[in-house]
């Protein structure tokens, strides 16, 4: 027998544990992410039925923000977020640019006037007639 399939219960396949380490909500959301080439595994982009064992490296892409982690445990079921921060460890490097990009995203928001949703009546007027105005010089 060889030493890669000695012990089944420290391996399992991308997609659950994704799923379980609560980087998605569900497994669909991981595995569409994983077929859209979000996730990479030691570098190399592989599929949603891929093992991994504590010791692969991961890169997670998702919406603007990334990880670089590295799998240190394996759970097969879906746990709070405290134990499931304990699947892995991230990079102090990625740790610092993703709370750089959430802090400028924080920034930026703060600048941006809030929206009061639907227009009113009245602004729809107010648009209506800034529009119709508008068409009638030009």
């Amino acid at each position: 027998m060889t030493e890669r399939a000695a012990d089944p219960a420290d391996a399992i396949r991308l997609d659950k544990w994704l799923w379980a380490a609560r980087f998605f909500k569900t497994r669909q959301l991981a595995i569409a992410a994983i077929n859209g080439g979000k996730i990479h595994v030691d570098g190399q982009r592989v599929k949603p039925s891929r093992v991994i064992r504590p010791g692969n490296r991961l890169e997670i892409h998702k919406d603007s923000l990334s990880w670089e982690i590295e799998v240190l445990a394996i759970n097969k079921q879906r746990r709070p977020a405290a134990e499931a921060a304990l699947l892995y460890a991230e990079s102090e490097t990625s740790r610092l640019r993703r709370q750089e990009l959430v802090r400028e995203r924080r920034e930026l928001g703060a600048a941006i006037p809030d929206s009061k949703g639907r227009p009113t009546k009245r602004d729809r007027r107010q648009i209506q007639r800034f529009t119709e105005h508008g068409d009638a010089g030009g």
